[in-house]
Parts: structure tokens; C-alpha cells; sequence
């Protein structure tokens, strides 16, 4: 049998308690459901960088964001990079990418233009994207760019999720080359669109999902999460019908056993409880993501508990692709190795870098949450010689992240040990071994 094809599906500021199978109740995701009881759920996922691009950076490189200058947004992937595309073409693989690329601005601003062809990461192949599909279009309405640099609209009155979808299925069905293809299809819900000040579900969702179970952590807060949840949760049930979309095709082609499907999000949400807007916060609203995975490798309706990142993603791809020789400059670990049995040497901590609202950094392990920030610089600083302790969290007695310690005295010993391991994870991750030094006056508490 060939490579299998690969396809990674990924939605935009998805937190991962929306989908059923990571206890939403009731399910709005009967799809996903599907596809983890099919697969495998890796139960803790998190980002390594709460924010779009620097995410997405991390995905195409394998490298942390501010190895490659990426660590904030509209920064351009250096063309040099060698991206997961680019290994994938040189070992036969057909490259492909629709939706959101938030990966070609720089000094040259391509934001709302065709992002040229050196621009697109590797995927030579088949392009039908936008660098920011949020700035050329809303809900109902807009365009994308194709391979050649034309602009091609959506149809009238039909919900962006479905167009994609529609394009991904014209891709599958119409595909003429007999190598694998790795295909990356980037929703943007329910990613808010900005230039409204709303998240926009399909029409009728505030109506639909008006009756909603509020998340441990928005309870009691402010916000913005009482008006916009239902909208919120009408995206990512629209992502789930067409996910079922797509799988049918899979299945007509007679694709689906060779294939492997990756479903996963750049960061989370917590609404405006935690800062000024959505994400970019050390909080588990904000760096917590599903990811499910579903194909060679990866069956049986398993769930994994270990801590894994976004960042191991690239070794697992190359892995299944039949990569022997993973890039040294590849800081992840291919989760292979835990689906077949926990290997002795995996990570109990994942590493998260944050930007934009701050210069941040933050480790979380299966029990607490340590963070610290550099104190006056400014948010497109990458990386700071000194930082202040922000925030320490019990997650065992405190899951919803609640009451900060970072300033108790009974602590003290349970900081040291975390600062010693965030420092370690940031020299690991390329970084020089930072001063850290105790937070002063009241512990940082900001709900909305």
C-alpha cells in the first residue's frame, strides 16, 4: 500500500470543551464524536503559543515561534524554512492548502492579497487560500486567491464553512495524480470576525444554541461569552456537519482507509474574562485544544492522557509519511510513540511562549500552571533577560483557574520547582536562561 494521504483539518480559537467527546453536553458534534470513537483523543492538547499565526508557524516548522521570528502576528514564514510541505513534496507527496494562511505579511503586507507562490510554505501543488481569510471576508460573503493569484468569491448566501467544504470536496473529487496528498484545510471559526466585533455562526444560531451549559471557568465573570456563545457553538457545529461532509467524499473515493485525518485548533477562547479579548493568556480557555486523530496508526477509539503539544504534530506527520529521518530542527515528538504505549522519556509538562497582550512564557503540567511575564516591554518584544512571576495555579483543587498563588507564602517551594522547569523548557526551546524574579504586590486576578 502507498503513504497514506494526509489530511489536517483545523479550526481557529476552538476551545477544546465544544466537542461532545471532551464532555459538551448536549453534543453538537456527532461527527467529531465519530471520528475520536473511530480514532484516537488525545484528552490534554495544548498550543504552544495561544495566538493564530505563531501558531501556525509552529505547525508548518516544527519550531517554536520565536526561533523563526514568528512569535506575533502578520510575520512573514521565512522563505528559507523547512516546512512539513516542503519534506513531504521532496518524498512524493501532492501538496495542497485551502482557507486561512496568516502566514505571508511582513514588511510587504499581503493580508488582504494573493500571497505569491514563494510565500506559501512549500504548498506547491493546489492553493485556494487567503493570508487573512478574515480580513477578505465575513460569514456570508468574501473571496479567496487560487494558485495563479485569482480571485475567486464566495457564492451568494451561503455560510463560509460550507464554500471551503465545497472546495475541499472539488479538490478530492477532481484530483488527477496518483501521489499521496497532504491536504491542509484551515476553517476560520469560530475565530470572531473582527471587523464586526462578533463571532458568526450560520444564521439562526443564537436562536438554535440559546440554551447552552456555561464552562467552569466563564461562570460568574463578565465577559462577552453570554452574548456570543450560541454563535460560537453555531460555528463549530456547522465545522462538524461538514467534517461528515468531507468523510463521505473520503468514503465515495474509496479514500478512507488510507487515509489520516488530523482535526485540531490554533488556541482556545475564554471570551474576554481573562484579558482585553480572546486568547493570548496563560489559561487553559486560552492554550487547551482538542485533537483528534483518526487513520493509519491512529484507531481503535483510544483516548491518551498523556500532555501533548501542537508542536509534535510535524514529527507525527513526516512519521506517517514514511519520513525516516526527522529534522533535527524539529522540537516535537511524534505521537505515535504514546498510541503505541507511553514511552519512559515523554514530557510532563508542555511548554507555552506568549505574545501581543505581553512577553510571556508558562509551563503547565498535569498539576499546576506557572507563568511568568517580562515587565515593561513592549508586546512585540520576542523574548526578555528578565521576568516577573505572574500566576500559579492549582489545577487539582482549582481546574477552573481561579485563584492565583503566585504571591503565597505556602508556595514558595512549589514556584522554585516550576521555575526551574520553565526555565529548562525555554533553553530547550532555543532561549537563553532568563532572570525570574518574585512577583510584588497583589497576585494578577482579572475576570471580566
Amino acid at each position: 500500500m502507498k503513504n497514506p494521504n494526509i489530511l489536517f483539518i483545523f479550526s481557529d480559537q476552538q476551545r477544546w470543551d465544544t466537542i461532545g467527546v471532551y464532555g459538551h453536553q448536549p453534543s453538537i458534534t456527532p461527527n467529531l464524536d465519530h471520528l475520536a470513537g473511530e480514532g484516537v483523543r488525545f484528552e490534554h492538547a495544548f498550543t504552544p503559543q495561544p495566538l493564530c499565526g505563531p501558531a501556525r508557524a509552529c505547525l508548518q516548522t516544527g519550531r517554536y515561534p520565536t526561533e523563526i521570528g514568528c512569535h506575533v502576528n502578520n510575520r512573514m514564514l521565512p522563505v528559507e524554512e523547512q516546512t512539513i510541505a516542503k519534506i513531504l513534496a521532496s518524498h512524493g507527496y501532492e501538496t495542497a492548502y485551502i482557507g486561512k494562511w496568516h502566514l505571508a505579511s511582513g514588511p510587504d503586507n499581503y493580508r488582504t492579497s494573493p500571497v505569491p507562490v514563494e510565500r506559501r510554505g512549500g504548498y506547491a501543488d493546489y492553493w485556494l487560500a487567503s493570508d487573512v481569510l478574515e480580513f477578505t471576508s465575513h460569514a456570508y460573503d468574501g473571496h479567496v486567491f487560487d494558485m495563479n493569484g485569482m480571485q475567486r468569491d464566495f457564492p451568494p448566501g451561503k455560510y463560509r464553512v460550507d464554500v471551503l467544504t465545497d472546495w475541499v470536496i472539488e479538490y478530492l473529487r477532481g484530483r488527477k495524480s496518483q501521489r499521496p496528498f497532504f491536504l491542509f484545510v484551515s476553517f476560520i471559526e469560530p475565530h470572531h470576525q473582527n471587523d464586526h466585533h462578533h463571532f458568526e455562526g450560520p444564521e439562526g444560531s443564537k436562536e438554535k444554541f440559546k440554551t447552552f451549559t456555561i464552562p467552569g471557568d466563564l461562570v460568574d465573570t463578565r465577559g462577552d461569552w453570554r452574548i456570543e456563545f450560541p454563535d460560537y457553538l453555531g460555528c463549530i457545529n456547522s465545522i462538524d456537519q461538514n467534517i461528515g461532509r468531507i468523510r463521505t467524499a473520503l468514503d465515495e473515493l474509496g479514500l478512507s482507509d488510507n487515509t489520516l485525518i488530523i482535526y485540531t485548533s490554533d488556541h482556545g477562547c475564554h471570551f474576554r474574562t481573562r484579558n482585553l479579548e480572546y486568547k493570548r493568556s496563560c489559561h487553559d480557555a486560552s492554550i487547551r485544544v482538542p485533537l483528534i486523530i483518526r487513520g493509519p496508526g491512529f484507531e481503535g477509539g483510544k483516548t491518551v492522557d498523556e500532555l501533548v503539544s501542537l508542536i509534535d504534530l510535524p514529527a507525527t506527520i513526516l512519521s506517517t509519511a514514511g519520513v525516516s529521518e526527522i529534522p533535527a530542527t524539529i522540537r516535537g515528538r511524534k505521537l505515535q510513540d504514546l498510541v503505541a504505549g507511553k514511552p519512559r522519556d515523554w514530557r510532563d509538562s508542555v511548554f507555552v511562549q506568549i505574545s501581543e497582550s505581553q512577553c510571556s512564557r508558562a509551563v503547565r503540567t498535569r498539576e499546576w500552571k506557572y507563568s511568568v511575564k517580562a515587565p515593561g516591554l513592549k508586546f512585540s518584544a520576542p523574548d526578555s533577560s528578565v521576568y516577573e512571576e505572574d500566576c500559579l495555579y492549582d489545577l487539582q483543587r482549582d481546574p477552573f483557574e481561579r485563584r492565583n498563588l503566585v504571591t503565597s507564602k505556602d508556595h514558595g517551594s512549589k514556584r522554585q520547582q516550576l521555575k526551574d522547569l520553565l526555565i529548562q523548557c525555554m533553553t530547550q526551546a532555543g532561549e537563553k536562561p532568563p532572570e525570574i524574579i518574585p512577583r510584588h504586590g497583589r497576585a494578577w486576578h482579572w475576570f471580566h
